[in-house]
C-alpha cells in the first residue's frame, strides 16, 4: 500500500451549487497530515466522502490502497476511525467509560454485544495511553470536554484503525483541557502501532510538529498543500485568510496574529 488517501480530480456538487471542485490530494504511507479550512470550506463534505458516506461527482478516490467502486466501503470503514463533535451527540450519556470505549471495537453506539476479558483489557491500555483510565466507572455525561473527547480516541482506536481521523478534536476545550489533548495525540503518533494520522482543524497552533505536511481547503478547492512550515507562512495564509496576518513560530507550531 503506498499511498494512506488518494483523490484525484474530485468534484461534488449539491442542489446546482459546487460543494468541493478538483481535489487532488495524496497522503503516502508514513505520513500524517493537518487539514486546515475555515467553517463552509468543504472539511466535513470531504472527510464524508472519504469514509464513503458520500460519492464523488466527479473523480476517483482511493483510501487504504482501496478504490472506492472496487470495494466494499461498510468493511474498508472498519479500518478507519473517526472522532468528531457529531458523534458524541449520538452517544449514550449514561454509559460508562470503559463500555464506551469497548464499544469501539463493535463500531456501534451502546453495547449490545458481550465483550471479552481481553476487550476490557485493551480499553484500559487505551485510556492509560491517552491519559483518561481515572474515568473507569465514570459515566459519559459527568465527565468533562477534554475527557470526552480522549474517551472517543480509545473508542476509534479498539478497532486498530489503519487510519484516524481527529475532526476539531479540540473544539470547544480551554488551554489547559487542549494542551493536554494535543500531549496525548503527540505520545499516541509515536506508539509503534500508531494509525496515520489526519488531524482536522482551523487553528493554525493546533497543528503539531507530528504533522508534517498540511493540506490547505478554501471554498471546495485545494489552495495549497506541502510541507507544513512551507504551507504555514504569512504570505500564503494571508491570502488564504484575505487578511494580513504573522506567522509566529513557537515550539514548531504556528501561532496567527493580525497585522
Amino acid at each position: 500500500m503506498e499511498h494512506i488517501i488518494e483523490m484525484k480530480n474530485v468534484s461534488w456538487f449539491r442542489e446546482g451549487k459546487t460543494v468541493l471542485k478538483g481535489v487532488n490530494w495524496t497522503v503516502s504511507k508514513g505520513e500524517n497530515w493537518a487539514l486546515l479550512g475555515l467553517n463552509g470550506s468543504g472539511k466535513t463534505t470531504l472527510l464524508n466522502m472519504l469514509n464513503g458516506y458520500i460519492w464523488p461527482t466527479q473523480g476517483e478516490i482511493s483510501v487504504l490502497g482501496e478504490k472506492f467502486g472496487e470495494v466494499d466501503i461498510r468493511h474498508l470503514r472498519r479500518s478507519i476511525g473517526w472522532v468528531s463533535s457529531s458523534l458524541q451527540e449520538k452517544l449514550y450519556g449514561n454509559e460508562k467509560a470503559e463500555d464506551l470505549v469497548v464499544s469501539g471495537k463493535f463500531a456501534s453506539i451502546g453495547l449490545y454485544e458481550k465483550p471479552s476479558a481481553e476487550d476490557y483489557n485493551r480499553a484500559k491500555q487505551l485510556m492509560e495511553q491517552l491519559r483518561c483510565s481515572h474515568l473507569a466507572g465514570r459515566s459519559y455525561q459527568t465527565c468533562s470536554q477534554g475527557e470526552k473527547q480522549k474517551l472517543l480516541i480509545a473508542r476509534a482506536l479498539m478497532g486498530s484503525p489503519k487510519l484516524l481521523i481527529l475532526d476539531e478534536a479540540a473544539n470547544g476545550l480551554d488551554f489547559i483541557s487542549k494542551e493536554g489533548l494535543l500531549d496525548s495525540i503527540e505520545e499516541l503518533s509515536k506508539q509503534p502501532d500508531a494509525p496515520h494520522l489526519l488531524y482536522v482543524t482551523h487553528h493554525t497552533e493546533e497543528i503539531l510538529p507530528i504533522f508534517s505536511k498540511t493540506l490547505l481547503i478554501r471554498r471546495g478547492e485545494v489552495f495549497a498543500s506541502g510541507y507544513t512550515k512551507e504551507v504555514l507562512e504569512n504570505e500564503s495564509l494571508s491570502e488564504f485568510f484575505e487578511m494580513p496576518v504573522h506567522v509566529l513560530w513557537n515550539q514548531d507550531r504556528a501561532w496567527l496574529s493580525k497585522k
